[in-house]
């Protein structure tokens, strides 16, 4: 009987383990959810100038493009300004500090881009459907938006998708995620059929000035590392990697330079969207960890020693969450209200009771350094 009551307990134990399982609900870490995003079929990705009191998104909402755009609110009086040129397709926006300029990926260059949207808008008037998917266009190049002219200047000029930019704190990096090895050179015929089968395979994460010189290579591992983001104070990268078949991700830290890549969840599903915390004490991120199509916000800490604690209990798409510069609000990605797509909402947040949730998490099951 000791030894089957001895069994029980350190299955309970496991289990709890592996969830970074506690008694909490949305309200302990949330409040005043609110939705900032009403039009357009969907929008994502909202980033806060780092005085907090502006937002840039992409939005797909401009009339005869099916495609993202960028747009900035004012958090202040709810006014909007579209950034982008409006055709082509776009991702991924940033604010700097200092200039208020606006970094993003676009293809509006490419000669194809209306051509292209008249196919996408000609083929859901057809009444079919696609399920939705990133398709990582080698097009895809960096801009950046002249906040006091508004003029737009071109960064990259690598074929190959070159997005998923941001600054570092100070204003003088970027770190973007850029396929263009797979463009660059002569691909071996297992290579072509990966490239044609999965694109991302090939993503890798870059650095460079914030004038577009001094690109750098960061990482190279097969397998797709995307979304990076400097931590506040700019010692560090967070970025997710996802494995050769593009099923299960993680959360990654490493040093601007490269080096000290260190592997900070272990959780056998996809996390990514990682996005550190302006007290530098812990990441939020997206992870399916229960279950394939239900996405949820979830936070570790910045070193990776304690298993995630989840942090949305609400049903649908939860993700790339945001927190403001002060730490004390939290914009996400959310289909939640029976939104299609997904819309943008803004939240009160909830830092000691993150810390204390941090601080009772069980340790990480598994460490891979």
């Amino acid at each position: 009987m000791a030894l089957m009551t001895m069994n029980k307990t350190l299955l309970f134990l496991l289990f709890a383990a592996t969830l970074g399982a506690q008694d909490y609900t949305e309200s302990d870490f949330l409040t005043r959810t609110r939705r900032l995003t009403f039009e357009g079929r969907r929008a994502g990705e909202g980033y806060f100038s780092p005085d907090g009191t502006r937002m840039v998104f992409q939005s797909e909402r401009e009339p005869g493009n099916p495609f993202y755009q960028i747009y900035e609110l004012d958090l202040t009086n709810g006014d909007t300004r579209r950034i982008s040129p409006g055709h082509g397709k776009t991702t991924c926006a940033f604010v700097q500090s200092g200039t208020g300029n606006i970094l993003f990926g676009s293809t509006h260059h490419d000669p194809r881009s209306k051509e292209l949207q008249k196919e996408e808008l000609d083929f859901r008037a057809s009444g079919q459907e696609r399920r939705y998917s990133w398709d990582y266009d080698p097009e895809m190049e960096i801009y950046v938006f002249q906040n006091e002219t508004g003029e737009l200047e071109r960064l990259t000029h690598a074929r190959g998708y070159d997005a998923e930019a941001s600054y570092s704190p100070d204003g003088e990096w970027i770190v973007l995620t850029s396929m263009r090895d797979a463009y660059g050179r002569e691909l071996s015929a297992d290579e072509q059929k990966m490239l044609e089968l999965n694109p991302s395979t090939f993503a890798e994460i870059y650095i460079m000035r914030a004038d577009g010189s001094e690109q750098t290579r960061l990482t190279d591992v097969l397998g797709y590392d995307g979304g990076p983001f400097f931590s506040p104070d700019g010692e560090h990268i967070v970025w997710r990697r996802f494995d050769e078949e593009g099923l299960l991700a993680d959360i990654w830290t490493m040093k601007p330079d490269g080096t000290e890549q260190q592997q900070i969840t272990s959780f056998s599903s996809m996390s990514w969207a990682p996005y550190t915390h302006p007290s530098g004490e812990y990441i939020l991120f997206a992870t399916n960890k229960l279950g394939f199509a239900n996405f949820e916000v979830f936070m570790v800490d910045f070193e990776g020693k304690k298993e995630p604690v989840r942090i949305t209990y609400t049903d649908g798409f939860d993700g790339l969450p945001v927190p403001s510069p002060d730490g004390t609000q939290l914009a996400w990605t959310s289909n939640r209200n029976g939104g299609g797509g997904g819309q943008i909402y803004l939240a009160s947040w909830n830092h000691e009771k993150a810390l204390d949730a941090l601080k009772a998490a069980p340790p990480r099951a598994s460490k891979d350094d």
